[in-house]
């Protein structure tokens, strides 16, 4: 939701007629459930028709700014070129549902071992940014990701999952996992940047009209010593940082330290789903309010039958149609074919296995960056690629 919209002020006012009842329905089971939210069925008209496996898509929507990151001449610029990128992807990830179907969406939850391949092109020498998706556990459901750009010598691994719980009439979600970007240096060596993931809220639940705010704070801790904090708090008055400012929806404040330092060199401030700025000069640090670049994709007649659009084809089109029914029934195919497939492995003694990821108990880029700013928890495990996907070629 854009900062200038607000929700509804009848209950139910966002939900279509026929649909009230079964929305009135969902709203009492999240407020009496006492375990993960995600686990809950959402009544039809809330789905987005896309699954959660492309949301990785959503961190290269800008795919230059992921490509500046190379170009920068040292290790601040990089690390401002990191934070700008990463402040950038923040409206495709968060908001931009909201623009497209008029209120937050609940995205399909995805089926174990589902895919999804898509590439951004090369344009003007950025070079050709390559993606790969794979949902790597169901219960809990975690999406493994990874995004390269070997012309620029960058690549992105991470996944991400969801804890979800009800207070205080939102829906509070906490984000479980994290990403490694790699810079390939032209000195032979790498630099490494730990980023680690906002706390979601999603108000509007009790009228039909949900939408997302962010929430904390959130890093991104360079191997070179630089740290960037991002506050979200600072809508609400009582920021991170002791500043304080009247409540502004997905209003940030970032700041930028050197390594062994407390000490602010750059600070930066404003609307993560339009602009920002510096807060000294007041330069413009992010716009984008302008055009995304949507992932390129194969045709769904060539792609195999795990693959996110082939798999929730006929989903999407109930969804998008407003023929519920339809979503309702196929969906409810995919999930019962889903629980007897892990019933027949189950009888049979064996496990899903991976295609594209390795799991590892504990990531040690992420216990060596985190213990540079006391990371909460102290380790993570990490899903490592295994390079095992041809990429298509580069035109």
């Amino acid at each position: 939701m854009s900062g200038s919209q607000t929700p509804s002020e009848m209950p139910g006012e966002g939900v279509p007629a026929a649909q009230k009842s079964s929305w009135t329905s969902f709203v009492k089971s999240i407020v009496s459930f006492s375990g993960d939210l995600s686990s809950l069925t959402a009544p039809p008209f809330i789905l987005s028709p896309i699954s959660l496996t492309e949301f990785p898509a959503y961190w290269c929507e800008r795919p230059a700014l992921f490509a500046a990151i190379a170009d920068a001449k040292d290790e601040k610029e990089r690390s401002i070129a990191v934070l700008k990128w990463f402040i950038s992807t923040l409206k495709g990830q968060y908001t931009s549902r909201n623009e497209k179907l008029g209120s937050e969406k609940k995205p399909l939850n995805p089926v174990l071992g589902e895919l999804f391949y898509g590439y951004w092109p090369d344009v003007n020498g950025r070079g050709q940014t390559n993606l790969v998706v794979e949902q790597v556990s169901h219960h809990p459901p975690i999406t493994a990701y990874y995004i390269t750009n070997p012309t620029k010598g960058l690549s992105l691994q991470g996944h991400s999952a969801q804890k979800t719980s009800f207070s205080s009439g939102s829906i509070v979600v906490k984000q479980i996992g994290h990403a490694v970007l790699t810079v390939d240096l032209p000195s032979g060596g790498k630099e490494e940047f730990l980023i680690t993931l906002p706390r979601l809220r999603i108000d509007g639940i009790w009228y039909g009209s949900p939408y997302i705010e962010l929430t904390g704070v959130s890093y991104i801790q360079s191997s070179s010593g630089w740290l960037s904090t991002i506050d979200y708090e600072a809508k609400e008055g009582r920021g991170y940082f002791g500043f304080s400012i009247g409540a502004k929806s997905h209003f940030f404040k970032a700041i930028l330290t050197p390594p062994g330092s407390q000490n602010p060199v750059k600070k930066w401030d404003g609307l993560w789903h339009e602009t920002s700025k510096d807060s000294d000069t007041n330069e413009t640090f992010t716009d984008v309010r302008g055009p995304k670049e949507e992932v390129v994709v194969g045709s769904v007649e060539q792609m195999t039958e795990f693959e996110s659009r082939k798999l929730w084809q006929h989903v999407a089109r109930g969804i998008r149609e407003g023929d519920y029914e339809l979503a309702s029934r196929e969906k409810s195919k995919i999930e019962n074919e889903q629980r007897q497939r892990r019933r027949d492995e189950q009888a049979a003694g064996t496990r899903w296995p991976l295609k594209h990821f390795e799991h590892i108990e504990s990531d040690p880029v992420f216990e060596r960056l985190g213990a540079l700013f006391n990371a909460t928890p102290p380790k993570e495990d990490t899903y490592v690629f295994m390079h095992n996907r041809d990429f298509p070629a580069a035109a």
